[in-house]
């Protein structure tokens, strides 16, 4: 039999315990936040829970001839019709069950959700009216329970976020929303207070690290993206590939050489070019503290005096990570990072 998706959630006990004891009370609530970083298990909990709601085997015991069969277990089955398509396929972004509907920018194509024009900005209210509020009215199609999870849903534009809180604040029985996001700061207060926030904390590096050799990543490997990853295994994954590895040792280097440029103009070009990558900016920083720190310990052991300053500039890439963590624009946080180092 099949491992059913919530048990399979790692390192986050607090996150699978709400959510196992609201399945076992069922009192699982109309509306969760599942908020916490990228990559840290969210979306798999959602789905998870998804399909414990839809699975036809859920609650139901397996009697043995004289009575003595196991109890009916609150977790879904795993292994039935409902639990296999409220998964998406691995080649796939959205399950085939009619009943898990998934909301994401730009994953629909624009006559689908009746635009002219593709989602490049945000969720729109077309895909609210047309998948949402056209559906939520209705009792579910195979009768146990129907799920809505939204994908970032801070993309939520404003008349889609207010369309969507209609259908929060007066929800059918047997309809649920997940919501997922990396930014709750950034959803309405509204929004905010009309969901029930469950956290999901980063990954420890050793998880991190043996969900890639799983992957059939290099166990050597797996340790050092995972000591970059900020315990995001969906960076890691990133970090693993090799063009992204040279792209970080490049950017190293760059930032390292534009501290040292005579002129701004190679400070510009590195700052200018990390807005382009945010999802991976966080890990070049990482590695560009690494790097200061291995420059900082060969100059003392060397009795340089750039010790100091490069112990100094590495503290500064630090709290550069910490601004872009609050959501600082990339690309200022960059060019005053280098500044600051450009100063010692």
């Amino acid at each position: 039999m099949s491992e059913p998706l919530l048990s399979q959630l790692r390192a986050q006990d607090a996150a699978r315990r709400t959510l196992e004891r609201a399945l076992e009370k069922s009192r699982v609530h109309h509306a969760y936040l599942f908020a916490g970083p990228d990559g840290v298990g969210k979306e798999l909990a959602a789905f998870g829970l998804a399909q414990a709601l839809v699975c036809e085997r859920r609650g139901v015991s397996e009697g043995g001839l004289f009575g003595d069969g196991a109890p009916p277990s609150f977790l879904a089955c795993g292994a039935c019709s409902a639990c296999l398509r409220a998964v998406p396929r691995e080649e796939e972004q959205r399950p085939v069950h009619p009943d898990v509907v998934v909301i994401e920018r730009g994953l629909y194509a624009p006559q689908t959700i009746g635009r002219r024009t593709p989602e490049t900005q945000d969720i729109s209210i077309d895909q609210v009216r047309t998948l949402v509020l056209a559906h939520a009215a209705y009792a579910p199609h195979e009768g146990r329970a129907k799920v809505f999870i939204v994908r970032r849903v801070e993309e939520m534009s404003v008349p889609a976020a207010n369309a969507l809180l209609k259908t929060l604040e007066e929800p059918n029985a047997r309809t649920h929303f997940i919501l997922l996001t990396s930014q709750p700061d950034a959803l309405l207060p509204t929004i905010l207070s009309r969901t029930m926030r469950v956290r999901f904390a980063p990954l420890p590096e050793d998880v991190v690290a043996s969900l890639l050799e799983a992957q059939g990543i290099e166990p050597v490997r797996a340790r050092e993206v995972a000591r970059l990853a900020g315990g995001s295994l969906e960076t890691a994954a990133r970090l693993a590939d090799p063009d992204e590895s040279d792209a970080r040792d490049s950017f190293v280097t760059r930032a390292l050489q534009a501290v040292d440029a005579p002129g701004l103009e190679p400070l510009l070009a590195v700052a200018e070019e990390a807005k382009k990558e945010k999802d991976l900016l966080r890990a070049r920083l990482a590695a560009l503290a690494d790097a200061l720190a291995s420059k900082a310990s060969e100059a003392a052991r060397a009795n340089n005096a750039r010790a100091e300053s490069f112990t100094l500039q590495g503290r500064i890439a630090l709290r550069a990570m910490d601004h872009l963590d609050s959501n600082n624009a990339p690309q200022l946080v960059v060019e005053a990072m280098l500044s600051r180092m450009r100063a010692i």
